[in-house]
């Protein structure tokens, strides 16, 4: 009865401010009902090919590069709750226009502007928790984030799935409802953004450089680079699951797949809420890396069951599984690798450079599975991510050798 008491007792303790951004990002999750749908609002609403949709996915990634950069240098150098509160204000206007307008064009433009301003936002989300939390607890918030996260998102594919056919006008008006309820918690609650003082050897790593560039960080931290391209080509692949798996469920059961593939992502949440707690609380001593590794190979063997599977529609369900307990290994790990081991002064930079390297992965690879998909069928294309989630894991297996030699303060209290 303790452990499953210690389960939610881990994340005591930890500044307020980080639990009022937990309870913004449920209610923020709760209406994220647009984005899991993009492929099929392309593809079932305006008829484009599959090459043509993963032709507007990049061409997106490529406008918010520059807006994930200039993010990033906000919250260094800005106030990073206002950087926040003014992206999401700015999102919540694209989303009701959205619901009051017919569904066209003008539409997905709307969604693309919102989708980069959550992307100026994220630097400033993520240094904001790092920012909050001392070392040795940053972990744990960061895994109550993406608890939070989650526990948002646990119904609300399933609603759009439902809401698709006939009322999609609607999903844009309660994301847009949402957001802004978030906005104005965070708005009114949040009001100490005062990066915390933390003293512990486990923090010598993150001494402040107002004066380096963030090219001087990592040429002093090589062994990031390493990092970067291993979780870039991981992710890029994982992301192709949003575009893979409604193209080919639309394919094989015809309307009925967005309800089938709103369930499937709802599963994916509901396995988030329930293992993430188990999971960072029996694998707290393990190090950062090894969680990163097992989380590439779970996620590696939950798409080659949907390669080999497509069609059996209970194997969708196992693969999921899957899929999610890799997926859990690498975000809980994923914030605290890199916040632990640059300045403070260059959380924004650094997080809205991982953004950036990740979305040209992930453009090579829409390209690449688009084009695939269309002129070689469903096979190659999830040959490729599987292939791609192997060499992110070889080139883990050789961080977690380097890595012990470069940040040995790190490992004092970590299994190997």
């Amino acid at each position: 009865m303790s452990f499953f008491t210690g389960l939610f007792s881990q994340y005591r303790g930890l500044r307020k401010e980080i639990y009022v951004l937990c309870f913004g990002r449920v209610v923020t999750n709760l209406g994220s009902m647009v984005w899991p749908m993009l492929t099929m609002i392309l593809s079932q609403k305006l008829g484009l090919d599959a090459f043509t949709i993963s032709v507007v996915m990049v061409g997106s990634m490529l406008i918010m590069l520059p807006a994930s950069l200039l993010g990033g240098r906000l919250a260094d150098k800005r106030n990073k709750k206002r950087v926040i509160v003014v992206c999401d204000s700015v999102s919540i206007l694209c989303y009701l226009i959205c619901a009051a307008v017919p569904l066209g064009y003008v539409s997905v433009g709307l969604m693309l502007v919102a989708g980069i301003c959550q992307s100026m936002e994220w630097p400033s989300y993520n240094a904001l928790v790092a920012d909050l939390t001392l070392t040795k607890d940053r972990e744990r918030a960061y895994s109550l984030q993406y608890l939070a996260a989650n526990l948002g998102l646990v119904l609300s594919p399933t609603i759009a799935g439902v809401l698709f056919k006939n009322y999609l006008w609607l999903s844009f008006l309660i994301s847009g409802v949402a957001i802004g309820l978030s906005t104005v918690l965070i708005a009114l609650r949040i009001r100490d953004v005062t990066p915390v003082e933390d003293k512990s050897e486990a923090a010598a790593y993150q001494a402040s450089d107002e004066g380096g560039s963030i090219w001087s960080v990592l040429r002093a931290n090589r062994v990031l680079l390493l990092y970067l391209l291993g979780g870039s080509l991981c992710g890029a692949a994982y992301s192709q699951l949003s575009y893979l798996l409604p193209l080919d469920m639309g394919m094989v059961h015809g309307e009925d797949g967005a309800l089938i593939y709103g369930t499937v992502s709802s599963l994916n949440c509901i396995i988030v809420v329930v293992f993430t707690p188990l999971i960072t609380r029996l694998f707290r001593k393990l190090c950062e890396t090894r969680k990163l590794q097992a989380g590439i190979l779970l996620m590696g063997t939950g798409s080659l069951l949907f390669l080999i599977c497509m069609g059996v529609i209970p194997v969708y369900y196992a693969a999921m599984l899957v899929l999610t307990w890799g997926e859990v290994f690498c975000t809980i790990a994923d914030g605290p690798y890199l916040t632990n081991r640059i300045p403070a002064s260059h959380r924004g930079r650094i997080n809205s450079f991982s953004s950036v390297l990740s979305s040209v992965c992930y453009g090579a690879c829409s390209l690449g599975v688009g084009w695939l998909y269309d002129n070689t069928g469903r096979i190659p294309s999830w040959a490729l991510l599987v292939g791609m989630m192997a060499v992110s894991a070889l080139l883990n297996a050789i961080l977690i050798h380097k890595d012990r030699r470069a940040y040995p303060k790190l490992y004092a209290n970590a299994e190997s």
